[in-house]
């Protein structure tokens, strides 16, 4: 017993901790009062404290006069997210960050992929809630927390995928490139821009109307609540849905070593008795527990929800987001039309980057169906049933009516936004 009371206190004193930290943190920086600031008189090169420094560079708590609207895409892995990014990452005036919540993740929880310790998810919650704040508010400079090696003088090289987001590889933040480099592959944008200036990034960002954020590491829509009833930030979350089973298939040609014996079990139809199915039920337990909240629609929701699935998305991308604009309520502009076309008629050949963009994406919403087994269909519908059925996905009874492209195992269904 004497050693369980003192594991109580330790636990009860971490608690207190953690707690007192993010009090700390929310108060210290939501609410220090900070003047107007000069970005001319912010140089890298000053020789003030950190503190007034901090000050100078980073007023964190702004009052979004603009009312620029912010957008937050609420995905998992291998459901389309990247697809979606990039519908806001070619508006012009939309300043896109692709998961930044990698840093929290990978810092707080090290070699952690997807927790299952609810321990775990509160801690990435709180953090990634603060994060996200400081981030709709421009304040980039909050992500040195979290990037390691820390930046030197507000620079660095190690922000997760940096050439994902077209603001990050263009001018100011990346005076380098010529007229020919305006469309920069992802991989040729860290090349050729080099180190990334937080501090040129921070004023990007500041000149863009709207700030959109994907993030494959906040379960449910409801963890986003403090944020969305927060008047200062007028945050829109698009949640984004697809077919678990397509999820599935996508993961194990993915993450070959993570889902190895989900393949073992495709390739030899003995299921392995140590299968991980969590790696399946978490996504629809999620999916689950957010769309429930979302079509519940609570007051807190109101004006700020839209469910879109990947599969109506694929099917007929303009008129798809053309709908996510309207209800953003930003005018979509040529260059998402643009690329729309360009990206959503791809050969094989051009799919081949396992986050690549550019396919057919009608083909690839239903090509699950020949990836996997039946018998993990059937053990899919069955896990997921619950939340198969909320989305419209039917299931197939039989091989033949899985292989069969002529039937359809997606209902119509009008998933209006909640306005």
């Amino acid at each position: 017993m004497q050693c369980s009371w003192k594991a109580v206190l330790l636990l009860a004193l971490a608690s207190i901790a953690i707690q007192y930290t993010a009090i700390r943190t929310f108060t210290a920086k939501s609410f220090h009062s900070c003047p107007i600031p000069n970005p001319v008189n912010c140089g890298l090169s000053q020789d003030t404290d950190a503190a007034d420094r901090l000050c100078d560079e980073t007023p964190t708590f702004s009052y979004n006069l603009s009312r620029k609207t912010h957008v937050l895409i609420l995905a998992t892995t291998r459901s389309g997210s990247s697809f979606v990014g990039q519908l806001f990452n070619q508006h012009f005036d939309v300043f896109y960050l692709f998961e930044p919540l990698y840093h929290v993740q990978y810092t707080l929880i090290p070699k952690l992929t997807q927790s299952k310790s609810t321990t775990d998810r509160r801690v990435m919650l709180g953090a990634s809630r603060d994060l996200l704040r400081s981030l709709y508010d421009c304040d980039l400079y909050f992500l040195e927390n979290y990037i390691k090696p820390q930046p030197v003088n507000h620079t660095t090289d190690r922000l997760f995928r940096r050439g994902a987001s077209k603001a990050l590889c263009s001018p100011p933040v990346c005076e380098s490139l010529g007229a020919v480099d305006l469309h920069l592959e992802e991989g040729d944008c860290v090349k050729k821009c080099g180190t990334l200036n937080l501090t040129l990034a921070t004023e990007s960002c500041r000149e863009h109307g709207h700030v959109a954020i994907k993030t494959v590491r906040v379960p449910e829509v409801s963890d986003l609540r403090a944020l969305v009833e927060d008047p200062r930030l007028n945050l829109k979350v698009i949640q984004l849905v697809r077919d678990p089973r397509g999820i599935l298939a996508s993961r194990s040609e993915t993450f070959r070593d993570t889902y190895r014996l989900w393949r073992i079990w495709d390739g030899t139809g003995r299921k392995p008795y140590n299968l991980d199915v969590t790696q399946l039920t978490t996504v629809c337990e999620d999916f689950w527990n957010s769309v429930s909240t979302g079509l519940n629609r609570p007051p807190w929701l109101k004006g700020k929800y839209m469910l879109v699935r990947y599969e109506d998305l694929a099917r007929n991308p303009m008129k798809k987001t053309e709908e996510i604009y309207d209800f953003l309520g930003i005018p979509m502009d040529s260059n998402v039309e643009r690329w729309i076309q360009n990206n959503t008629r791809g050969d094989r050949s051009s799919s081949k980057h396992k986050y690549g963009t550019v396919r057919n994406s009608a083909a690839t919403a239903e090509k699950w169906r020949f990836r996997l087994s039946y018998e993990i269909v059937a053990f899919t519908q069955h896990a997921c049933q619950q939340v198969l059925a909320q989305l419209g996905y039917k299931t197939a009874s039989s091989e033949e009516e899985l292989k069969n492209l002529s039937i359809s195992l997606v209902e119509e269904r009008d998933f209006l936004p909640f306005s």
